[in-house]
């Protein structure tokens, strides 16, 4: 008795998502044309991109090259400068072919730390449309007539 019910109202719920995400998309094409709506889309991505890009290849390799020789100077920072300087001291002295692959692989290794962090980063904040946010708005509106309209009908 339980299941026939259950099939009832997955029956009757269906018709109305059906024709939620058909508003919604419906709605989505009309407001693809607004040149207002595809220039707040076109920056916000611009700033989320520069966001995400500064993140990851500026403040995480930066943050990780003083805070792990930190963390092994134990929080000491003339330990951490007195440890760095006989290596600094060689790097001076090193010929070009040895400064030039020092270099090479100090870049390297900061854009495979921003590398990995900027994947992450662009996985765990996904970029939030405009688009999406005025469908939002308006499919909560749209909802809202539906619901009022819903007893009435009844």
């Amino acid at each position: 008795m339980t299941d026939t019910s259950e099939q009832t109202g997955t029956q009757r719920s269906r018709p109305r998502l059906e024709a939620y995400w058909v508003e919604r998309k419906r709605y989505l094409e009309d407001i693809r044309g607004i040149p207002e709506l595809r220039r707040r889309y076109i920056n916000a991505l611009a700033v989320y991109l520069i966001r995400r890009i500064l993140w990851s290849f500026g403040f995480f390799p930066v943050f990780i090259g003083f805070w792990i020789p930190l963390v092994f100077a134990r929080f000491n920072p003339v330990a951490m400068v007195d440890s760095a300087l006989p290596h600094l001291e060689r790097f001076v002295e090193a010929t070009a072919q040895v400064q030039a692959t020092t270099m090479d692989t100090l870049i390297l290794s900061w854009l495979s730390i921003g590398l990995l962090f900027a994947v992450f980063d662009l996985v765990l904040t996904p970029f939030k449309s405009p688009y999406e946010y005025e469908a939002d708005v308006h499919m909560r509106a749209w909802e809202e007539l539906r619901q009022r309209d819903a007893p009435e009908n009844t």
